[in-house]
C-alpha cells in the first residue's frame, strides 16, 4: 500500500518526465475513489490521488482547516520528491487547491477547480446535524440531495449516499468546519498559476456563481461549465470533466 508522510495515495505513473504531475484532491468525506477512472489516467502524465488525512486509508484524523489540510499536502508532495505539480481539487479539495497556489505558489504549476469557491459557507443546520449522533443521517440526506443533477443516475447517487454514511462522523464534521471558515475571496488576484474552474450546471452545493467569481478574479482562470450535472460533476459527467482537464493541460503545455 503506497504511503508518504502518513497520507496513502494512488498513483498512475507514465513514462513523460517532462510535464509536472497532477494531484487529485478529493472533496469533504471523500477518498481517492471519489475521481473517477477518466481522470485517475488522464493523458500523458504523472498523475495521483490522495486519501487526505482521516479519509479512506490514510490514518489519524481530519485537520480542522484548509490551511491544515494543505500543509498535509505539501508534505507528502515533498516526501516523493514532487516539487512542483497540478494540483486538481473538488469542492473542499478545490479550497485546498486554492490555498496550495497561495501559500506555495512556487510549488504549484497548474489549478483545476472543481465544484468549489473562494468561500465554501455551510448551513448552520447541516453542521449541527452532523455533530449530532441522533441526527447525522438527515444531515448526510441533505448533502446527498443537493449534491446532484435530477437526470443523474439513482444507482450512482446510492453508491456516493453509501460512502458518505461509511465516513468517520468526526471527520466530516470537521471537513464542513473547515469550509465553513474557509475564505480568500480577496486573495484570488495573488494566484499567478493557470487555473481552470469546472462547475457542474446544477451544481447546488457550490452554485456556478461561486466558479463565475473565481474567473472573474484569478487572473489566468477560464470556466467550464458542464451540463446535466450538479456538484459531483466529475462523477456525473467523467468524460467531460476528463476532456476540459486534457484540453487545459494541451493549452498549457509550454507553460509548465
Amino acid at each position: 500500500m503506497p504511503v508518504a508522510a502518513g497520507l496513502y495515495y494512488y498513483a498512475r505513473e507514465s513514462e513523460n518526465t517532462h510535464t509536472p504531475s497532477i494531484v487529485l484532491l478529493h472533496g469533504a468525506g471523500g477518498f481517492h475513489l471519489s475521481w473517477p477512472p477518466e481522470i485517475r489516467r488522464l493523458g500523458n502524465y504523472n498523475v495521483f490521488a490522495l486519501d487526505l488525512p482521516g479519509h479512506g486509508k490514510s490514518e489519524g484524523h481530519g485537520e480542522q482547516s484548509i490551511q491544515a489540510y494543505a500543509r498535509r499536502v505539501i508534505e507528502w508532495a515533498f516526501a516523493l520528491d514532487i516539487y512542483r505539480a497540478i494540483f486538481v481539487g473538488h469542492s473542499m479539495g478545490g479550497a485546498i487547491a486554492l490555498q496550495l497556489g497561495l501559500s506555495y505558489r512556487r510549488h504549484v504549476a497548474g489549478l483545476g477547480l472543481l465544484g468549489s469557491g473562494a468561500r465554501l459557507p455551510v448551513s448552520p443546520q447541516i453542521l449541527e446535524n452532523l455533530a449530532n449522533p441522533i441526527t447525522i443521517q438527515a444531515a448526510l440526506d441533505t448533502i446527498v440531495r443537493f449534491s446532484f443533477a435530477e437526470s443523474t443516475s439513482p444507482r450512482l447517487v446510492e453508491q456516493i449516499s453509501r460512502r458518505f454514511a461509511e465516513s468517520r462522523p468526526g471527520v466530516l464534521l470537521g471537513d464542513f468546519q473547515a469550509c465553513n471558515a474557509f475564505d480568500v475571496s480577496d486573495q484570488l488576484e495573488n494566484i499567478s498559476c493557470p487555473t481552470v474552474v469546472i462547475c457542474g450546471e446544477q451544481d447546488r452545493m457550490t452554485p456556478l456563481r461561486y466558479s463565475q467569481f473565481l474567473t472573474s478574479k484569478i487572473p489566468r482562470a477560464s470556466l467550464a461549465v458542464v451540463p446535466d450535472a450538479g456538484h459531483m460533476v466529475m462523477l456525473e459527467q467523467p468524460a467531460a470533466v476528463a476532456q476540459h482537464l486534457q484540453s487545459f493541460l494541451s493549452e498549457n503545455r509550454m507553460r509548465w
